[in-house]
């Protein structure tokens, strides 16, 4: 059965036209490349922001590994240190870059008048874990240790992503409490992709996942990224961050999700599990909302979802 009447009006039209992903070893280049062309035909046609300075940087990759690429949008002319965002890109692990995510990052700064520095971390199944995660660290670390030449307070860092980007950010934020390099304010996960068990429930909920993110696109990228079967027994939380059996002293967190979304139950025992661990925890599910559903920006639920984000980051900022 269909859960097409369940999807809020307004964020429907969407499906009839977003093209259908398929993820192979053979049509994983040509995926790639079809997304690049879609993201670049979007910036392409957005207004321009010169209130905002974009520089590209190759910073110090993990040890033995090669140099992270990063994008840095920087608010011009900003007269004091701003507080800043390290943002990290979906694309179910396999798919995306950081040029993919400029619009989002100019919002970020364009919104909060924060730094937004946006990592294009390698993606599995090229680079399976813990490369992805490691570049993401090796970007923080970086942008902590560079903060007085970037104009960030080294003081108010935050780490987000959308996605598989919300898992690598909610591993990044496991990694950094871990290592006790960098402080963190805040991690923001938008629909993140944190548990690989979701692809072997054997009682999974049947009004999620139909639309956009499906559960044999899941299996697929929990595959490339552990580079074995998901649901085993050695996985690590730095990879999956439910897997984590300890989520205190993490940062405040925030957490957003569609309600027909094949993340919402395992987005929603995460915050369960980090409130019971003292962590300050904000949660919002958008009835009608399918993964990604924020692509129909004017939609008024995708309008209540970035501006939900928008807020809870200005508090985090101490704005």
């Amino acid at each position: 059965m269909s859960t097409r009447s369940m999807v809020d009006p307004e964020v429907a039209p969407l499906l009839d036209v977003f093209p259908p992903l398929v993820l192979t070893p053979e049509s994983l280049p040509a995926t790639r490349a079809m997304l690049r062309e879609m993201n670049a035909g979007a910036a392409a046609l957005a207004p321009a922001t010169p209130d905002i300075v974009v520089s590209e940087r190759n910073v110090p990759g993990p040890d033995g590994a090669p140099a992270v690429r990063v994008l840095v949008y920087q608010p011009r002319g900003a007269a004091a240190a701003v507080p800043g965002l390290l943002w990290i890109h979906g694309g179910g692990y396999v798919l995306g870059d950081a040029d993919g995510d400029d619009l989002t990052a100019r919002a970020y700064v364009a919104n909060l008048g924060c730094a937004v520095v946006s990592v294009d971390y390698r993606l599995a199944p090229e680079t399976p874990h813990p490369g992805p995660v490691e570049d993401c660290y090796a970007a923080l670390r970086w942008m902590h240790a560079e903060a007085a030449s970037l104009g960030i307070d080294p003081q108010r860092i935050a780490i987000g992503g959308a996605s598989a980007g919300g898992g690598l950010a909610a591993g990044l934020g496991l990694l950094t409490r871990d290592r006790g390099e960098v402080p963190l304010v805040f991690q923001l996960l938008i629909y993140p992709m944190i548990d690989d068990r979701t692809v072997t429930d054997t009682d999974p909920n049947p009004h999620v996942g139909e639309f956009i993110w499906t559960p044999e696109l899941n299996r697929i990228g929990w595959t490339a990224l552990l580079g074995s079967a998901p649901g085993g027994d050695a996985v690590s939380p730095y990879a999956a961050a439910a897997r984590a059996t300890d989520l205190r002293g993490l940062p405040a967190t925030f957490i957003s999700v569609g309600s027909l979304d094949l993340f919402l139950e395992e987005n929603l025992e995460y915050a369960r599990r980090l409130l019971r661990a003292g962590v300050a925890t904000e949660v919002h599910v958008y009835p009608g909302g399918y993964h990604a559903f924020n692509l129909v920006a004017d939609a008024r639920i995708s309008q209540a979802f970035f501006r939900d984000q928008y807020a809870a980051l200005a508090r985090a900022f101490g704005g």
